[in-house]
């Protein structure tokens, strides 16, 4: 057994955004198919791939209406097979996102439950409540949407059913045995087509409390989003995992299932990656944490510690479909472009297992000037337009060229992509010296080279404030300057990579950045 997962770097395509193959404006799998190239220059293990199936796309096709099919703006089931079988020929695994908390309201399910009277058993699929008041008018509970508003729409028979995301996306009930086994179904239908895994969409959402109570806090919205809540993560749904566990095992290839959970302490959020559950469960305390070296340190050696509690690796993540982008988050410009290059240099040094959103190798920074009527994430909708969402990050990649949409598509991009992204295109990054992308490559190549990098363990090294410095191995050090001003720091050895592409190194550490250093124990020859 390789337990290939504990150590893998995994890159992660948002499917709309990353290659049109057939000129609409959207990617789709074949587009993907003819870029995968790209990341095995990368030197990444596996791609994970958002949600391709038939959708409405109320949410960006995480509102899904057939969980067994591919959207026609995708392709086909026969353009995912011909995907999967060029990843692992360029010895990549695939991971597809699986949504189980929610359906799309489009789903047969939820038609034959609208079709079908109050008590029947076609109802109980959902979370389907009569209301409060005199006559049943006010919702069930005081739960909004993450996306904004309340999470319950009345139906013109006066019940109610639970949305925690957009009304479109109506959540399923999981004590009910008839769910279980038709996603079990779902998942053994991907399995035989070859995917190495899976990514659980609101892995800690899928149970919820069974008296579904008020909670009465004004900032139900930002902690439903976290799973801090009273009501979300509850233990019933590790019952859930320990079965699916034992579906992944029984397939050959060590398939894997990956948790976006939320918790409210690291040993909870460890539960979901115990022996006989889940591989690996996002660790997103770093992607929260602020640019501070003691921050960084308290959430690398929590995550570290709790994780090892259970005898898995943790993940280290800095970005996704669903976040405002590092080079913006740590302050945009320059310096938020230094500090996300650091950021992920010293990521990639960790123990354990690390992805990569799409862009973040080309060092994008967020899309903050959107026009309003390009916008579609619902975020945007239901807020009134006061909340951006979630677009900025989503735009497409730039590949080639010196103009919008710079190699995405031959058609117009369903997102526009800014002009000032020429000199970010792969092609453009990949003749520059010291581009982000070079410097991607090259500590992901020394990493895999590295026997001491991926899963083992961490050892912290004296530092001045403002600076982390940690061993890996007996003659690995990784050092990071989250400060402004440069410091002079004692580490002999010679030069592996540095995140501002520096050639040499003086023992001088600047503001923002991070090295490696190799045989720290000896002089370099």
């Amino acid at each position: 057994m390789s337990n290939w997962w504990r150590d893998a770097v995994v890159y992660q395509v948002y499917v709309r955004s990353f290659a049109d193959g057939d000129g609409d404006g959207v990617g789709d799998l074949a587009g993907i198919r003819d870029r995968l190239p790209h990341l095995v220059s990368l030197g990444v293990d596996a791609v994970w791939l958002t949600p391709f199936y038939p959708s409405p796309m109320a949410d960006g096709g995480y509102d899904v209406a057939d969980y067994c099919d591919v959207d026609p703006t995708f392709g086909s089931l026969a353009d995912f097979d011909a995907l999967v079988s060029r990843a692992h020929e360029l010895g990549l695994r695939v991971l597809v996102d699986v949504v189980p908390n929610h359906t799309s309201d489009q789903h047969p399910w939820f038609a034959e439950a609208l079709a079908a009277a109050p008590g029947d058993p076609a109802r109980d699929r959902y979370l389907f409540r009569d209301g409060r008041g005199e006559r049943g008018e006010l919702p069930p509970n005081d739960w909004e949407s993450i996306f904004g508003g309340p999470a319950w729409t009345r139906l013109p028979d006066g019940q109610w059913y639970l949305h925690l995301f957009d009304p479109a996306q109506p959540d399923l009930n999981w004590r009910n045995p008839a769910v279980r086994a038709d996603f079990r179904k779902v998942l053994g239908f991907w399995l035989d087509r070859g995917v190495d895994g899976f990514r659980i969409d609101v892995a800690h959402g899928m149970i919820k409390h069974p008296d579904l109570p008020d909670t009465g806090l004004d900032e139900q919205i930002s902690l439903l989003g976290r799973g801090e809540l009273p009501y979300f993560d509850q233990d019933e749904v590790h019952e859930i995992y320990r079965d699916w566990r034992q579906l992944l095992d029984s397939y050959r290839g060590e398939r894997i299932g990956v948790a976006e959970a939320w918790a409210s302490t690291s040993e909870r959020l460890a539960r979901y990656v115990r022996p006989d559950e889940l591989h690996q469960a996002f660790n997103f305390a770093l992607l929260e944490a602020s640019w501070s070296a003691a921050e960084f340190r308290e959430v690398v050696a929590e995550s570290l510690a709790t994780t090892a509690a259970v005898g898995a690796t943790t993940t280290w993540v800095l970005g996704n479909h669903d976040v405002q982008r590092p080079v913006t988050r740590y302050g945009g410009g320059e310096l938020g472009t230094r500090r996300a290059r650091a950021a992920a240099l010293l990521s990639f040094a960790l123990p354990g297992s690390v992805y990569v959103y799409q862009g973040e190798e080309l060092g994008l920074p967020e899309v903050l000037d959107l026009p309003a009527e390009a916008r579609q994430d619902p975020i945007w909708k239901r807020s009134g337009g006061t909340d951006p969402g979630r677009d900025g990050c989503r735009v497409p990649m730039p590949w080639s060229g010196d103009r919008p949409p710079f190699g995405f598509s031959t058609g117009e991009s369903w997102l526009p992509v800014p002009a000032e992204w020429a000199t970010s295109t792969v092609a453009e990054q990949e003749r520059g010296a010291g581009s982000v992308l070079r410097t991607y490559r090259e500590a992901l190549a020394l990493r895999r080279a590295d026997p001491a990098l991926g899963d083992g363990e961490l050892e912290w090294i004296g530092a001045p404030e403002d600076v982390l410095v940690f061993r890996r191995g007996s003659d690995f050090v990784c050092a990071t300057n989250f400060g402004t001003a440069d410091v002079a720091l004692d580490l002999p050895g010679h030069l592996l990579c540095r995140s501002d592409a520096v050639t040499s190194w003086d023992g001088v550490l600047p503001g923002a950045t991070t090295v490696w250093l190799g045989r720290i124990n000896q002089e370099s020859s």
